[in-house]
């Protein structure tokens, strides 16, 4: 009867062992990890909803503008003896006879009462007020009609008429939009520095709690570049958690408002509203901006981790090789 064999010295030794698990470089996200990306989301819902009410008030603008460049406006007043509705006639023939002008389109006394409700209410009686009336003309942008020809024109053949061409407004508009604009880029910049400011810190911060493993890394003959990519890699993901957090917030706000003012249109607080501060509608290219703000912030984020992680192990070479330093550290 042969006797079974035990297992040998090797296998007893195999079983004894046991393997630890690997685990990252860089430990998983911490206390001051949840913090950072609670601020990245924040600083991204700000800067996503600047960049988003800098796109609108543009957009509104450049619009505005194209409808004033495209129309001019001619007010003709009530008069004594004044026949208003030939008036308007002869005006809109006037309009027409000039080279330029497109089409001369009469405000008929319905529309002129629906501009005035807001105002005046519902009911009122045109024929007890010296209500104005107009006359849109819509011209060509490329070869505008000679505007002070017009005038004399309207003067020497009715008094009661004015012609609006809007260029002051569209100027204002035009310099307002502007100055918005850069108000919003300047805001934009400092929340950019700002973000840019909390990530080397919080860099510093895990780099303080994990410069141990950075310098067994280093003395071991870790590359800096492997070490660099190691805290980039997780402070990538963790501005991008934080980041795609807060644009979507901002987001979600714009479509919400919306919608909101979609669904209660023909109400006295969404006139108001609108009246007010426009539509909160975001066109594709705010969206666009929003999904830029968010990569470039990650981005930004891991840049700045990986420029903090080379700085530090620079300190480290320096403190090696003159001790003092350590101690003044």
């Amino acid at each position: 009867m042969t006797e079974q064999a035990g297992p040998s010295d090797n296998q007893k030794r195999e079983r004894m062992v046991t393997l630890r698990p690997m685990a990252p470089i860089v430990p998983p996200v911490n206390v001051s990890g949840h913090a950072l990306m609670v601020v990245i989301a924040i600083m991204s819902f700000l800067c996503a909803m600047t960049l988003g009410a800098v796109t609108m008030v543009q957009e509104k603008a450049e619009a505005w503008q194209g409808d004033v460049s495209r129309e001019i406006t001619i007010q003709v007043k009530p008069d004594d003896g004044l026949d208003m509705e030939a008036a308007l006639t002869e005006v809109r023939t006037i309009a027409l006879s000039f080279p330029g002008t497109l089409s001369a389109e009469i405000v008929d006394r319905a529309s002129t009462a629906r501009l005035l409700e807001p105002w005046l209410g519902e009911g009122f009686d045109m024929d007890e007020l010296p209500v104005p009336r107009l006359v849109i003309v819509t011209i060509d942008e490329s070869a505008p009609p000679d505007f002070s020809a017009i005038r004399q024109e309207l003067a020497d053949n009715v008094p009661a008429a004015t012609l609006d061409d809007h260029r002051a407004w569209a100027n204002r508009l035009i310099s307002m939009a502007r100055i918005t604009v850069l108000i919003g880029v300047g805001i934009l910049t400092l929340m950019f520095a700002t973000t840019m400011l909390t990530v080397i810190f919080a860099t510093r911060g895990a780099m303080a709690g994990n410069r141990h493993i950075v310098e067994v890394l280093h003395f071991v003959g870790a590359e800096t570049s492997f070490i660099g990519s190691e805290f980039q890699k997780r402070f990538l993901l963790i501005g991008l958690k934080g980041a795609a957090f807060g644009g979507g917030i901002a987001a979600l706000g714009f479509l919400l408002l919306g919608a909101w003012q979609s669904n209660s249109m023909a109400t006295a607080l969404n006139d108001q509203v609108t009246a007010l501060f426009g539509r909160f509608t975001l066109s594709g290219a705010g969206y666009f901006g929003i999904v830029g703000i968010v990569v470039l912030i990650s981005a930004m984020t891991a840049v700045t981790t990986r420029l903090t992680v080379i700085r530090t192990i620079r300190e480290i070479d320096r403190q090696r090789a003159d001790p003092s330093l350590a101690e003044i550290g």
